[in-house]
């Protein structure tokens, strides 16, 4: 295998004339530069210089090979510019994977804020359930709190907690009221299942048995539009956290909860060795900016309206 090192040697000699000038320039010895020729004629096998008058000249094979060293000479510093500009967040690519309902309120305007600031780096930016795949960069998920470090080379970070909200048909003895719902007051009434089994599944059933009962499910849909449909035809209660309320079906109403407020906290899922990458730090930068350090991006849009 011919050495990529010593065909830039020979690049030097050929282009300089002489192996005096090229160890000048390449601040080798004459002896050094010398022995670099004869172990790539080794590896070629076959002759690389002759003499011409004071100094060398290519044969055949050397002309050859310093055409090649100057192709790959010239890949290699492209290699160190794009390198460069990977280091310092100008360009790259990031695979991003996020669940539907964190893209409008928080996944949407921490992306627009990264690309005001990294407008060279492309984003692959899908929706997924479940653990992240190997190309994935950084991954939006559901984890309890306080969970610790996660597996497989990737940080877990704490961005946001969204908290679940009562959703009731209109007309509902409850609906009336402007002050939280407890939680244990739901206790009887006919549930709409809003979540497939999971983590979102587990923070409302763990504060459901915190209440002191377990939810009686009369429609499982795990889709929040149908689950508010099913609120509205009259057939049961819901929750539904706030990130997933961003439309609102016209026959229902929204309370707050308490005793206790089921909970899911939002995770960022990063891969450490991406965390080397300006661009990444930079995307989690924004995701904890929109998340902001009280919660969701959501909780003050309705939060305002009184739930």
């Amino acid at each position: 295998m011919l050495d990529v090192r010593r065909m830039q040697v020979l690049r030097a000699v050929v282009t300089s004339g002489s192996v005096t000038a090229a160890a000048g320039n390449l601040g080798y010895t004459p002896s050094a530069v010398s022995q670099q020729i004869s172990a790539l004629e080794k590896e070629a096998g076959i002759e690389l210089l002759e003499r011409f008058g004071r100094g060398v000249r290519p044969t055949a094979a050397g002309r050859l090979l310093t055409e090649h060293a100057t192709v790959i000479g010239r890949q290699v510093a492209e290699a160190e510019t794009a390198l460069a500009d990977l280091r310092a967040g100008r360009t790259g690519r990031i695979a991003v994977r996020y669940f539907a309902t964190a893209g409008a309120g928080l996944v949407a305007p921490a992306l627009a804020r990264f690309r005001a600031e990294h407008p060279g780096v492309r984003v692959d930016l899908r929706i997924a359930d479940g653990d992240p795949d190997e190309e994935t960069d950084l991954a939006l998920v559901v984890r309890p709190r306080g969970g610790g470090p996660d597996r497989d080379g990737r940080r877990l970070v704490h961005l946001a907690d969204d908290p679940y909200r009562a959703v009731l048909p209109r007309g509902h003895p409850l609906a009336d009221r402007r002050t939280a719902v407890d939680l244990s007051g739901l206790a009887a009434e006919p549930w709409v299942g809003s979540e497939r089994p999971g983590p979102c599944l587990d923070a409302v059933l763990a504060a459901c048995a915190a209440a002191g009962f377990t939810p009686d499910i009369a429609v499982q849909c795990e889709e929040y539009a149908a689950a508010q449909g099913f609120v509205a035809a009259g057939l049961g209660i819901t929750l539904i956290p706030l990130l997933g309320l961003g439309s609102r079906h016209p026959n229902v109403v929204v309370r707050r909860i308490r005793g206790p407020e089921p909970v899911r906290s939002i995770h960022a899922l990063v891969r450490e060795s991406s965390l080397s990458l300006p661009a990444v730090r930079g995307l989690l930068a924004a995701l904890q900016e929109v998340a902001g350090a009280s919660g969701t991006p959501a909780a003050t849009t309705h939060d305002s309206r009184k739930l």
